[in-house]
């Protein structure tokens, strides 16, 4: 194999989670030693540790603000400072260690024993543990229980390695498991998601206070300390009706991509042979045949990305609820535009790609988006999405002689009709409004000559793409592209939405 799980930190979370990184350990880390030694001169001072590489352990975020979390991690991870690790040869004694870390008590004395932002190994290895084996089945079933309910919690977002379908889709079955064209409401599906993660929610706190008065009885500090845990410690997640509602319209974009299917759990597609899994993977919802989903300002196009989210919404609730929950889901997200489906365009025109580069992006490393915006720039001339693991050298070659060739054509039919409007009508605001429209067909059109050349540069060079060189690589491929036009100075032009 490649590519590990890595521990790194990251924000403040208890029990389980922050599985954000991967590193290259291919042939024990071959590549990566080569490149610490030819920069350090040794790779042991900075490899440390190899010996417990893929334990099961307890991990933490090595720099924190405030209160230090600690984690359960299973066997198969790498970790380093940022993230250490403490093991134990009994997995019994692991998780009690665990419940005991996660205490009030041991807030306070890595505060007390260390007060700079840092929590190493060293620190942690000044802790005093009372390990009593009558508590051993105790604290290991109120551990298990938090960490089973952190995993739900975490797992319940696509960014997670073992993410299996939407939590409004996977409740829907629920609420009524019967076919899935069955008329739902989104919104029941929400009150019925806002009381699970709720639930969830106590739980963690209920334990955490017995945690709590079960280890503060061990060290006989019961009148030291209340067994309270105020809830902004509690890093299990309360629905928020929002982030509920986007993580849902990112989940179908999934979906139009094929990166997720209605029939299969987990990633369906993320790379291998595409043919075969269009074959078998989808049958509810089809993935978009050539992975390329324009959008537009306004509806020039029957299979644009708004006509696509709405068809997804009907397969998976039904046409009964359909305006009901098209509305339910305009309103969670609060853009402007006087239908549901005009509220949902300006969506995906003006704040999807923002959330999606939010959602696949790391602390400290920068964001990491896996659908691509290609953009032509402040007019909204041409917008189209495509889904890098399903990247091919002709993809550019097709935005440019379908997408892009089409939606020019529109835009000159939009403007040729606006300026008929215009020389015929007799109605001063008719005309006022046409006016205001046929402007913006002439800057976008403005807009796509230049970026229309770009583009064919690029498309004739057919650019192939290594994913193992990382996002950021590859996104310079299409950015920074040179055009020359008569008469003017050259352009420079990023044929990709800014990251």
């Amino acid at each position: 194999a490649k590519w590990f799980p890595y521990n790194k930190g990251g924000e403040f979370r208890k029990w389980y989670g922050n599985n954000t990184y991967l590193v290259n350990w291919e042939r024990d880390g071959l590549e990566l030693k080569k490149y610490v030694a030819e920069r350090y001169g040794s790779y042991s001072k900075e490899i440390r540790s190899e010996d417990r590489y893929f334990y099961e352990s307890i991990t933490w975020s090595g720099v924190t603000t405030g209160a230090t979390g600690f984690r359960y991690s299973p066997k198969g991870a790498i970790f380093d400072s940022g993230a250490n690790g403490l093991f134990a040869k009994d997995g019994r004694v692991l998780k009690y260690l665990l419940g005991f870390l996660n205490t009030k008590l041991v807030i306070d004395f890595v505060q007390y024993k260390n007060p700079t932002i840092n929590t190493g190994s060293g620190t942690v290895g000044k802790i005093p543990i009372i390990v009593r084996d009558e508590y051993l089945d105790e604290v290991n079933s109120l551990v298990n229980e938090c960490i089973n309910l952190e995993k739900y919690d975490w797992d319940s977002e696509e960014k997670s390695w073992e993410f299996k379908t939407h939590p409004l889709i996977s409740i829907r079955k629920e609420i009524n498991p019967q076919l899935i064209r069955n008329n739902v409401q989104i919104k029941e599906c929400y009150t019925h998601l806002e009381a699970l993660y709720e639930d969830r929610f106590q739980r963690v706190k209920r334990n955490e206070e017995l945690l709590n008065k079960i280890f503060l009885n061990i060290y006989g500090l019961q009148n030291e300390f209340n067994t309270t845990v105020d809830d902004r410690y509690i890093t299990i997640n309360r629905t928020n009706i929002v982030k509920e509602v986007k993580s849902l319209v990112s989940y179908a974009v999934g979906c139009m991509f094929g990166r997720y299917s209605l029939d299969v759990e987990g990633l369906a597609y993320a790379g291998g042979d595409w043919k075969e899994a269009y074959a078998t993977k989808y049958k509810t919802f089809i993935p978009d045949a050539d992975a390329i989903i324009p959008i537009t300002d306004e509806e020039y196009f029957k299979d644009d990305i708004v006509s696509r989210f709405v068809d997804f919404i009907r397969i998976v609730y039904g046409e009964e609820t359909l305006e009901e929950n098209l509305k339910f889901i305009a309103d969670a997200l609060g853009n402007k535009g006087d239908t549901p489906r005009a509220v949902i365009r300006n969506y995906f025109l003006n704040d999807f790609y923002k959330d999606h580069c939010n959602t696949y992006s790391v602390t400290g490393s920068g964001k990491r988006p896996i659908y691509w915006l290609f953009d032509s720039g402040k007019q909204n001339g041409f917008k189209a999405l495509i889904y890098i693991h399903r990247y091919t050298p002709d993809t550019i070659g097709l935005i440019r002689s379908v997408y892009l060739h089409n939606a020019q054509a529109a835009i000159q039919n939009s403007l040729q009709n606006s300026e008929y409007i215009i020389s015929t009508t007799t109605s001063a605001t008719e005309r006022a409004r046409e006016t205001r429209k046929k402007d913006k067909y002439v800057k976008q059109l403005n807009e796509l000559r230049p970026y229309y050349q770009a583009l064919s540069h690029i498309a004739l060079q057919r650019i192939p793409m290594d994913l193992d060189d990382g996002v950021r690589k590859n996104y310079q491929l299409f950015q920074g592209v040179e055009v020359s036009t008569e008469g003017k100075k050259k352009q420079t032009i990023d044929l990709l939405a800014k990251i």
